[in-house]
């Protein structure tokens, strides 16, 4: 593998790990109910996913141009961290809309027990 792919591995692991990063703490403050942050976090998932998906894309467009693209393990594992990236940002949204149900049911809950025992 030549450096310049070396340095596109790198950087599609290094993104791709930013944005899972970013979309774990989504997760976690959605847990505390803190959703705007949570999508502020997911927002930033979403920037660093754009950028992993840039560095994928360059080594698509060189294999389409005719230029090989060597695989290898570094390659392969920066592929597996763009996927696991992808899946957990994915996650992260629903998790933040579940996180929003059951704030809203809580509510709810806790209203209706208030006005019964009035």
């Amino acid at each position: 593998m030549e450096e310049m792919e070396y340095t596109v591995a790198f950087e599609l692991i290094s993104h791709a790990g930013d944005s899972k990063s970013e979309s774990m703490m989504a997760i976690e403050c959605a847990r505390e109910f803190q959703f705007e942050e949570a999508k502020e976090h997911l927002m930033k998932a979403g920037e660093k996913l754009t950028k992993a998906h840039n560095s994928h894309l360059n080594l698509i467009q060189n294999e389409a141009k005719g230029e090989k693209v060597k695989v290898n393990i570094i390659l392969v594992h920066a592929q597996d961290h763009l996927s696991g990236a992808i899946l957990i940002k994915d996650q992260a949204e629903e998790f933040i809309n579940l996180y929003q149900m059951i704030k809203e049911i809580k509510e709810q809950y806790v209203t209706k027990k208030n006005t019964n025992i009035v």
